[in-house]
């Protein structure tokens, strides 16, 4: 998917910086960066790598979307099944954001996994997250989502280029999928005076339930 696109498909701005008490105080911080920044269409712009099947990393810009839901942080992102994004996720689920706000010299690193959410998708919660990412996109956006194989030599019969997506209101393609990165561990390096560096680290209680351990480390 071309950048020129992904910048017409600016999502809407983020929600004012109030989060539930359950969610991750890193969660927090990124949504009111994002608050701050939402007058720049470039806030949501992120660079993903991957790891390729020969052990190279992979590295892309890519749009953030939303949160799956108010009770689970994972970051969602589209993309499209037939991309070299699927191979690589074939070899490795493991990925890393790297996040920048300039205004407020903030860097967000989000290390995890990432799921592909598509049509065999069971989960309620991330059907509707599909649904839904579907739904809020333009009709030209949605149509490269019926364009030729991404990545094959140019397909120079103009028809193929204006073929009609399906609208909001119908299914998506089986092309159309969610990259949703579970995020286990984020490093904020905060460039300001004085800088500062915290990094926060999902954990496993003795209950067995999840918690975010946060340290304090040298910028």
């Amino acid at each position: 998917m071309a950048l020129a696109q992904l910048v017409a498909e600016r999502p809407p701005p983020a929600a004012a910086p109030i989060a539930p008490p359950t969610q991750p105080a890193w969660r927090t911080r990124l949504v009111a960066s994002l608050h701050s920044h939402e007058k720049q269409s470039h806030s949501r712009y992120v660079q993903l790598a991957t790891v390729r099947p020969d052990g190279r990393p992979a590295n892309r810009t890519m749009v953030f979307r939303d949160f799956v839901s108010h009770d689970d942080d994972s970051l969602v992102f589209v993309a499209d099944s037939r991309s070299r994004k699927m191979k690589e996720l074939a070899y490795s689920r493991a990925a890393e954001v790297a996040w920048y706000f300039p205004c407020s010299r903030e860097q967000y690193r989000l290390t995890g996994e990432l799921d592909v959410v598509d049509g065999t998708t069971t989960e309620p919660n991330l059907i509707k997250a599909r649904r839904r990412g579907w739904a809020t996109m333009s009709d030209s956006a949605r149509q490269q989502w019926v364009w030729p194989q991404p990545g094959a030599p140019r397909d120079n019969d103009p028809a193929v280029w204006t073929k009609r997506a399906p609208g909001p209101d119908e299914p998506p393609v089986d092309t159309f999928i969610l990259l949703v990165l579970r995020v286990e561990e984020v490093e904020l390096l905060v460039l300001s005076s004085p800088s500062t560096c915290t990094h926060y680290s999902r954990e496993v209680g003795p209950d067995g339930n999840y918690f975010w351990l946060e340290e304090s480390l040298n910028p």
